[in-house]
């Protein structure tokens, strides 16, 4: 499940850990680890400690090592397409879309787990908008409401389609299958390990591949 929460470039830290009491303790429960970028914030003391009296264990990301962080960094990009597909398109700021938006990507399918990230968490499909006129339920909150609701959601789904089509397509056409022969010679990528002195040279002005 992704959830995604705004907040402002000047948020403190305090207020970051009552947004994620409030958004993700009260519903999903205390986590059992955590992965997150080495921000300040993050990498602070209060922060630290809040979660270890919550019985969380903190993992950070490495530089040079995306893979840590892969699925939350493709998942900010689709949200960004997401963004950039309907801000010009839905009426109104582009934060009052995202509950709408996290609705739209937590129940499309996922080709890697073959169901959507709703079925995963709750092991039922999610009755949506779209399907309330099936079961008469559209009096209950008014027909208009409705009907800009289910509009936007399916707006919202057939550009996240889009955008999952653009970037496949975008990694398939980078894809190339490589086919190595006995005795072939490869290039072998160095990690720039901080104050690691490689050939004679030190940090980033080390050589990047080794044959």
């Amino acid at each position: 499940m992704a959830r995604f929460i705004p907040i402002k470039a000047t948020s403190t830290l305090d207020q970051l850990a009552r947004l994620y009491v409030d958004k993700i303790v009260s519903q999903y429960g205390v986590q059992v680890s955590i992965v997150s970028n080495r921000d300040p914030r993050f990498t602070s003391k209060f922060w630290p400690s809040l979660q270890k009296a919550m019985g969380t264990r903190l993992k950070f990301s490495t530089s040079f090592h995306p893979q840590t962080d892969g699925q939350y960094e493709r998942t900010i990009q689709t949200l960004e397409d997401m963004l950039r597909a309907c801000v010009f398109q839905l009426k109104g700021s582009w934060d009052t879309h995202l509950p709408l938006m996290e609705f739209a990507y937590n129940n499309n399918y996922q080709s890697s787990i073959s169901m959507t990230p709703y079925e995963v968490l709750y092991e039922r499909p999610c009755r949506t908008p779209v399907c309330w006129s099936e079961v008469g339920e559209r009096k209950l909150v008014g027909h208009e409401l409705v009907q800009i609701t289910t509009n936007n959601i399916k707006l919202i789904r057939e550009n996240l389609r889009i955008a999952q089509d653009r970037q496949k397509s975008y990694a398939d056409k980078r894809r190339r299958n490589l086919e190595f022969q006995a005795g072939d010679q490869v290039f072998l990528k160095l990690s720039p390990w901080r104050g690691v002195i490689r050939f004679g040279r030190k940090g980033k002005l080390s050589p990047r591949y080794i044959v």
